[in-house]
């Protein structure tokens, strides 16, 4: 018998493949909220994004390198630390602080890379992309 079980392909691939399209959407939210908002609320929702997208690439960097098989690189792991925690964060603050930027783009594109794992995962979901046919050990269906 066969019977249908999920399968994860929610691994680094899914990272990449995020990071990509969050960038590809940020350009484009940033054309068209240059031109029919105001350049910097556009400005703001790329600026925002890009840090977002920095901040996840740092976070994913930081979790391989200690979550590892072989145990955890120390020098690397306080190395990506002392770039993402007060380096990154730093950034954003001034980021937030920034008189020219409005806080309603900044939030938007602070939150683009989890729209966009949000969409890509339940579009998985919706296609059924996940779902392989797999001979059943057991039998039971």
């Amino acid at each position: 018998m066969t019977a249908k079980i999920l399968t994860t392909t929610f691994g680094l691939d899914f990272i990449q493949r995020t990071l990509r399209t969050t960038g590809i959407v940020l350009i484009v939210i940033f054309g068209f909220g240059a031109v029919y908002f105001d350049f910097y609320d556009g400005l703001a929702v790329l600026s925002a994004g890009v840090w977002s997208m920095v901040n996840l690439i740092f976070l994913s960097a930081l979790i391989r390198t200690v979550i590892r098989p072989d145990g955890v690189d120390k020098l690397a792991a306080f190395g990506l630390a002392l770039l993402k925690f007060p380096l990154l964060y730093a950034a954003g603050y001034f980021l937030i602080t920034a008189d020219i930027f409005r806080p309603a783009p900044l939030v938007v594109g602070l939150s683009m890379v989890l729209v966009v794992m949000v969409l890509k995962a339940v579009s998985r979901a919706v296609l059924k992309l996940d779902v392989a046919n797999r001979e059943d050990s057991r039998g039971l269906a």
